[in-house]
């Protein structure tokens, strides 16, 4: 078994079986932080795979012009790929500043008022069905190995060596975004004429079909019923914009 260590270690030293709800709890905190990264990386590219799809379909019921619908795609992409980030940067970048501010706050408090924060800790422990000697015992030890850490943990929720990232939520959220796009664009650009319309409808129905069984799959939410939706959803998109590109072509 690997070896518990900082904080954990410490709970698990403390001696009884009644840590393992708190250990359960870390652990699944440290999965559910990396199946929404998973989570995210997929909503990206669903999203680049939609949007593309709606743009390209839409001026192929307008042109034939190959090189009208490139365009249109790639500039399609990078625009929403570039929005994406932009949105993530800012969005994790205020959380970010958000668990800096709660951070310093707990730093003041702890300086200020040890014997309070210790005996709030206390209470966590307790509320999470440890004795109230035991509960002391590992507030103690917490504190004295790492203070802050221990309170950001229980408390907030915040790991002070682990603060969310904004480039990496970025770079996460342009490259799905781009990967999912790409298929709609390369369906299109490789597909003969007559053809391209139902060939990126059939290929965006089923990478979205895809798309909802890993959302679902990772949310634990109703396989069947989250791939129809995500199909039922793009198939609308394309639809509109291909009636709407149709509609403006036959005016120009």
């Amino acid at each position: 078994m690997r070896q518990l260590s900082g904080r954990r270690a410490l709970v698990a030293e403390a001696g009884t079986t009644d840590t393992a709800p708190h250990l359960g709890e870390a652990h699944s905190a440290g999965i559910g932080a990396r199946l929404n990264w998973l989570r995210a990386g997929v909503l990206g590219a669903n999203d680049g795979i939609v949007s593309t799809a709606g743009i390209v379909i839409g001026v192929a019921a307008a042109t034939t012009s190959r090189s009208t619908i490139v365009t249109a795609g790639v500039a399609g992409l990078a625009a929403g790929a570039m929005s994406m980030a932009a949105g993530e940067y800012v969005s994790v970048s205020t959380q970010r500043d958000t668990e800096r501010a709660l951070l310093a706050k707990e730093r003041r408090e702890l300086r200020e008022m040890p014997e309070e924060e210790l005996a709030e800790l206390t209470e966590i422990y307790v509320g999470k069905g440890l004795t109230p000697a035991l509960a002391h015992q590992v507030a103690v030890q917490l504190t004295a190995h790492d203070a802050l850490g221990a309170h950001a943990e229980a408390e907030l929720g915040i790991d002070p060596e682990n603060l969310t990232n904004p480039w990496h939520a970025a770079w996460a959220s342009m490259l799905s975004f781009t990967v999912g796009a790409l298929l709609p664009l390369f369906a299109v650009l490789l597909t003969a004429v007559g053809l391209r319309v139902p060939v990126t409808a059939v290929a965006v129905m089923v990478a979205l079909g895809l798309t909802g069984f890993l959302s679902a799959r990772m949310g634990g939410a109703p396989i069947p019923r989250a791939m129809a939706r995500n199909v039922l959803g793009g198939l609308l998109a394309m639809v509109v914009t291909y009636v709407i590109g149709a509609a403006v072509g036959t005016q120009l």
